[in-house]
């Protein structure tokens, strides 16, 4: 595993390709998320071994691209836009991207929204598994959210992991710490997924002193800081099954947003995920 940085996540700037790769290297981190987009753009201009050395000469790994299309709407053209973006990553050896999975839906009860689901995203999966990418489903957990509307859907691993193997078999999960938690997920639970099922991870805390089914969707700490999320139990659980990727803050803290600098946000959170990844056992790094 290695610790990636999300700008946009803790909210620091970071236009661009170069200023995410420096702000990755200045807050101790070996990955980065990157914009698929201004990849493609970049490989087109310089070529791949130009844009991977950018990497390379700064130590930090490409971890992921953001999906660049809506699955519900995807058509012919934006499916070729996906398949050019996925071919320019996969140049320079980014192969994930995910998306998020709505717990809940006023118009469809869970089966038909199944249905849809299985349908949109299938066509997206067997796009990027031409170029050797993977697709990660992130499940939403918070009983605050998955009850605002009027139909449940799919809110744990579990049943995730389920409608992902129907999609296709390059696609797993988006795992995050916090909807793992809200979900009433357990460590058993990891354990019993191979390493091939974890496309992407996520992590965070939850505030102190409130129950797990009032906890409210972006209001979280900083990972290992409130031990209200079992974050030993969480990284040493994606150690045992041998997960290899990206780990990633996504904290939605007001303690960042209230600091002066992006260099401070760095330091902080840097600091935290130096804690979290303390809790991994040093004889099977």
């Amino acid at each position: 595993m290695y610790k990636t940085l999300s700008p946009w996540a803790i909210g620091v700037a970071a236009p661009d390709l170069d200023s995410a790769i420096a702000a990755a290297k200045q807050g101790g981190f070996q990955g980065v998320e990157v914009n698929g987009a201004e990849v493609l753009g970049l490989v087109d201009q310089l070529g791949g071994d130009a844009v991977r050395a950018k990497f390379a000469d700064a130590g930090i790994r490409p971890a992921s691209f953001g999906l660049p299309i809506d699955w519900r709407t995807a058509d012919a053209e934006s499916l070729a836009k996906l398949g050019r973006i996925a071919r320019a990553c996969s140049e320079i050896g980014c192969t994930r991207t995910c998306t998020f999975i709505m717990p809940c839906s006023d118009e469809l009860d869970l089966e038909a929204n199944r249905k849809v689901h299985v349908a949109g995203l299938s066509p997206l999966a067997s796009v990027l598994a031409e170029h050797g990418c993977s697709l990660g489903f992130e499940f939403i957990g918070p009983k605050t959210f998955r009850d605002s509307r009027r139909y449940p859907f799919i809110y744990q691993m579990g049943p995730m992991m389920e409608m992902a193997r129907e999609i296709g078999p390059n696609t797993g999960l988006l795992l995050d710490a916090w909807h793992w938690y809200t979900s009433g997920g357990t460590v058993a639970e990891i354990e019993a997924l191979s390493a091939a099922d974890v496309v992407y991870v996520h992590v965070n805390d939850a505030p102190e002193g409130i129950d797990r089914d009032a906890q409210i969707d972006n209001v979280r700490r900083l990972p290992a800081s409130t031990g209200v999320i079992d974050g030993a139990g969480f990284m040493r659980a994606l150690q045992r099954i041998g997960y290899e990727g990206p780990v990633t803050p996504e904290p939605f803290s007001k303690e960042l947003t209230e600091l002066p600098s992006d260099a401070d946000r760095l330091r902080v959170v840097g600091e935290s995920m130096d804690r979290l990844f303390g809790y991994l056992d040093p004889a099977a790094r």
